[in-house]
């Protein structure tokens, strides 16, 4: 019997990996552009004061700290770091004994942290070392095998993290006024960086671009109706959500979810506002989202563009009778943009877990001086990892908790969109209608190559895919001695191992179910390769 194997290769969006170079000599030469001072005097252009030794180039950082109680200097790169493998870093320090006060043991350490963060600092691992004065020193930060203090007690291993794309370094302590100099050269990282922003959501998989007069589509779009606690909606809002053209149209290419002031009687309750709330009828997981919008005005009004796990149990809900398993906030709950009408210029992002909820801790925005006159692009960049709003190509907020598991990331299951415009107990008593005008919603995800342009490109062929116990890995005679490395959706790695033949086999029968990433390097490059374990 001919054995037919259907071959699902994916090009993984995140992470990707590339080795690169994280470095600054300060001769001009450096990868490294964001060095930044907190609390503390920064020139990564000073002549080097002490050119002897092991350090004898021209040009160094100078490091002045004149009693910030938390002065330190740092720097971001554009990914982040992979420490699976590539889990050091190094430096060089002068520190001249006549530059400090105090008694401050002499030291320098090097913090990791992620940067996208409100505190970052909640994130950090850091490694001191004991440092001498009055002469260079190569000082090494090993996060595999050096003792290292992770600030949340609760957090991994550094070098199981995928999180870090700051670098801090902080000499003599921190909580202390003393005063310190010291000069810096020749920071190094050699390593592996993932970087998530290259991510190619290229290929246009739902979409409504509005194009046509009169009611909503059908097809695409469920009026949300039902009063979920059977007399009001959520949060004290006042208006009843119907299914009328009243209060959702499509008109000249534009979807407008009208909010009223009209009296209006449904499910024996009487109410003094009217809107509408949409639940799309597609839902999916990753992706990018696309939303050009204009923001409703006056003061009460809530509109917002957002979406929830399609496993919530919430009354009344379109995907609730079919796929209703699970309560907010733990089904999470991604706010792409909302907007007040008392805060007529603010625009939000935010998520809702079982971890921070209501009045999250989750969120940011920005200003937008024209957001109820002119349309605005609102985007979400949904990976593996993380989450990234932006309005007008800028981005405004990123969520990327370092430990993700139920609590914190409910968000590697598919979420539907939802469209509304909510009305509060503020309402302005002069208010009578203002709407939220949707020019277009797009959703676009990473293309896969066919398999014929496929197997003309990859290093390897993996079957079955998915796979229930026995992962075939089959390579052509030249990726002989490619090495193999197997992640988990988080970037953990979980196996490494070296093809010494065309195929092998990977046991993946005490793997957990779930989606996991094989990185195939070899002389001619690398690539990595999704596998769904059943």
């Amino acid at each position: 019997m001919k054995n037919n194997y259907v071959l699902v290769f994916l090009l993984f969006s995140f992470p990707c990996f590339s080795q690169q170079t994280v470095e600054d000599n300060f001769e001009g030469t450096g990868t490294i552009t964001t060095w930044f001072g907190d609390d503390c005097g920064l020139d990564t252009n000073f002549s080097n004061p002490f050119k002897t030794g092991i350090n004898t180039s021209n040009t160094v950082l100078k490091y002045t700290d004149s009693g910030g109680t938390f002065a330190n200097v740092r720097f971001d790169i554009p990914g982040n770091f992979e420490l699976s493998s590539n889990n050091i870093f190094t430096l060089k320090i002068y520190i001249p004994s006549n530059g400090i006060t105090g008694s401050q043991t002499n030291q320098v350490s090097l913090k990791l942290q992620d940067g996208t963060l409100n505190e970052p600092w909640t994130t950090q691992s850091e490694i001191i070392k004991t440092i001498v004065l009055d002469q260079w020193q190569t000082v090494t930060f090993n996060f595999a095998n050096d003792t290292y203090v992770n600030y949340n007690g609760s957090s991994p291993a550094p070098t199981t993290r995928t999180d870090f794309n700051r670098v801090v370094i902080q000499v003599n302590g921190e909580n202390n006024n003393d005063h310190v100099i010291a000069y810096i050269d020749d920071v190094l990282y050699n390593g592996t960086i993932t970087d998530s922003s290259s991510a190619t959501f290229d290929t246009l998989v739902w979409s409504d671009e509005f194009d046509t007069n009169g009611p909503v589509d059908a097809s695409k779009w469920f009026h949300q109706t039902l009063l979920p606690n059977g007399t009001s909606w959520y949060n004290n809002e006042v208006q009843h959500y119907t299914n009328r053209t009243d209060n959702s149209i499509v008109e000249n290419g534009i979807l407008k979810i009208i909010a009223k002031k009209e009296v209006f009687t449904n499910q024996g309750q009487t109410k003094q506002y009217t809107s509408a709330r949409l639940n799309s009828k597609y839902a999916f997981t990753y992706g990018k989202v696309e939303i050009r919008a204009k923001m409703p005005t006056g003061v009460g009004t809530w509109p917002a563009m957002w979406m929830l796990g399609q496993n919530i149990t919430e009354p009344g809900g379109y995907w609730a009778s079919t796929h209703g398993t699970t309560p907010w906030p733990a089904c999470g709950e991604v706010d792409i943009v909302e907007h007040w009408g008392d805060n007529q210029n603010f625009l939000q992002s935010a998520l809702h877990t079982p971890s921070s909820s209501g009045d999250t801790v989750n969120k940011g925005g920005r200003s937008v001086t024209t957001a109820s006159t002119a349309f605005h692009t609102y985007v979400l960049e949904w990976t593996s990892e993380k989450m990234v709003f932006k309005i007008d190509g800028v981005t405004h907020y990123t969520y990327n908790p370092a430990t993700k598991n139920s609590s914190t990331w409910p968000f590697d299951a598919p979420q539907y969109f939802l469209l509304n415009v909510a009305i509060l107990p503020n309402i302005d008593a002069g208010f009578t209608q203002s709407a939220l005008e949707i020019d277009y919603i797009r959703v676009y995800q990473q293309s896969s190559l066919s398999v014929t342009n496929e197997l003309k490109q990859i290093e390897a062929l993996m079957f079955p895919n998915p796979v229930n116990n026995q992962l075939k890995i089959r390579i052509a005679p030249k990726f002989i001695n490619s090495s193999v490395r197997v992640f988990s959706s988080l970037g953990k790695e979980l196996d490494k191992f070296t093809m010494k033949e065309e195929e092998v086999v990977l046991d993946m029968s005490n793997y957990a179910s779930g989606l996991y990433f094989l990185k195939v390097q070899s002389a001619f490059g690398y690539k990595t390769y999704q596998v769904l374990k059943d």
